[in-house]
């Protein structure tokens, strides 16, 4: 064990309301940048050129795909997923709705900032920050639906709960997950009337239904780093925050990306690389998009979500959702190791049919496990037309008029499944 040189102290406001500040302790090896390192040119040019679109609608094919194995291989999630569905889906139309909340009254000419800040702490958020609401982080089919005049981001994060996120992959994680969207949806109403209340709109992106990616905005409001993973981790629970984003145009004080050490510290860490079932995160980062990042190969994750439990190993392995980012830092700043790094209390995993997979040990799928359809439903569905024409003689009508009977079919099921929810949550396709 080697003692790391001190780099700096990063002081947070404590994980309640009422909570005293927490002092976390950065090692000098991992410095390196506030925030990520991102090529704002190229951020600018792909948002223009090739605009974002929700993952739920350009992949629409394999989440179509998804429900029918989750059918068959978890009927109980299924289930869940469905039941979730019912219950969220009212709720989301009001989120949509509240941008059109006309504010009461004079604006309110205080700190506004602070009154945000109070309130949200108050309602139950354990991180609140500020920044410019960043349009170029928005899906290509939800702009006519942001307005235009409220440029400042609120961001939010909610704890999902600890102890049922730790039994991930299963049920009950999957239940904590919903009830923390269903939370966020109710506390974001909440201050969304509060900030009419002060005389300011607000428009609000998350949970289930998004604007666009919320991750962006978060890393610079000071909020946490992006890890391997492709997820924030955040201060006090890691990769276990659920986020969303209130825009408004009150106007607020931005906070300022930070270095946690995050950046480093995920290159010496790698766990969720390692145990990842489907071998979907990269351990090399490349340039994707004017960012720098760890990218996800989606073919290799969804097939192994869509079976189990909707997986969600790489939160769980890692150290910063299990123990917390102070206590991983101090523990690295003091041994320069990962705090609890190959040991079965950290990566530890059960997969249903597979066993308990202990550190070092991970599942084996054959090849053919992975095979999913990619891209849009419609044009999957074209595609399949097109080759079972190309495979029947012309002068054969009856199968001819079989085959686009089924197309038709196809797609008629495709536009009835319009607006599910997909992945518990995680998106809508509408």
């Amino acid at each position: 064990m080697t003692k790391r040189r001190f780099g700096k102290t990063v002081s947070r406001v404590g994980r309640d309301a009422g909570d005293p500040d927490v002092e976390i302790s950065v090692a000098a090896d991992l410095l390196s940048v506030a925030g990520i390192p991102i090529k704002e040119d190229e951020v600018s040019y792909y948002s223009r050129e090739y605009p974002l679109e929700s993952f739920a609608i350009e992949q629409s094919a394999s989440a179509i795909w998804a429900e029918k194995e989750r059918i068959k291989h978890t009927p109980d999630i299924d289930a869940l997923y469905k039941d979730y569905q019912d219950e969220i889906a009212p709720i989301i139309e009001k989120l949509r709705k509240q941008g059109n909340v006309k504010p009461n009254g004079i604006k309110n000419t205080g700190d506004i900032s602070g009154l945000i800040k109070d309130k949200a702490r108050e309602l139950g958020y354990g991180e609140v920050g500020f920044t410019r609401f960043d349009r170029r982080y928005v899906y290509s089919s939800r702009r006519n639906e942001l307005r235009s005049d409220l440029g400042n981001a609120i961001c939010l994060a909610y704890e999902q709960d600890y102890i049922k996120t730790q039994e991930i992959p299963g049920i009950e994680a999957e239940i904590a997950q919903g009830k923390a969207y269903q939370r966020q949806a109710e506390l974001s109403l909440e201050l969304s009337n509060f900030i009419n209340e002060l005389g300011y709109g607000a428009q609000i992106s998350g949970p289930t239904w998004y604007f666009g990616p919320v991750i962006p905005m978060f890393v610079q409001s000071g909020l946490g780093q992006l890890g391997v993973n492709g997820q924030l981790l955040s201060p006090h629970f890691g990769s276990r925050a659920r986020l969303q984003i209130i825009i408004t145009d009150a106007p607020l004080t931005f906070d300022s990306p930070i270095d946690y050490g995050i950046y480093k510290f995920c290159e010496t860490c790698q766990i969720c690389f390692m145990r990842c079932p489907g071998k979907a995160i990269q351990a090399q980062r490349v340039w994707f998009r004017g960012v720098e990042k760890n990218k996800l190969i989606h073919k290799r994750c969804r097939p192994v979500m869509a079976r189990y439990s909707g997986c969600g190993i790489c939160m769980k392995v890692c150290p910063i959702q299990k123990y917390g980012m102070a206590p991983v830092m101090e523990h690295y700043l003091e041994t320069g190791q990962v705090l609890g790094k190959g040991s079965d209390d950290l990566e530890g995993f059960f997969l249903e049919d597979k066993g308990y997979f202990k550190a070092g040990k991970v599942p084996v799928f054959d090849k053919s496990f992975f095979d999913m359809p990619n891209g849009k439903a419609e044009e999957t569905a074209y595609g399949r037309l097109i080759e079972n024409l190309r495979k029947t003689k012309e002068d054969d009508k009856q199968l001819v008029e079989e085959i686009w009977a089924s197309y038709r079919d196809e797609i008629d099921n495709i536009e009835s499944q319009k607006g599910n929810i997909v992945d518990m949550g995680m998106d809508t396709d509408s």
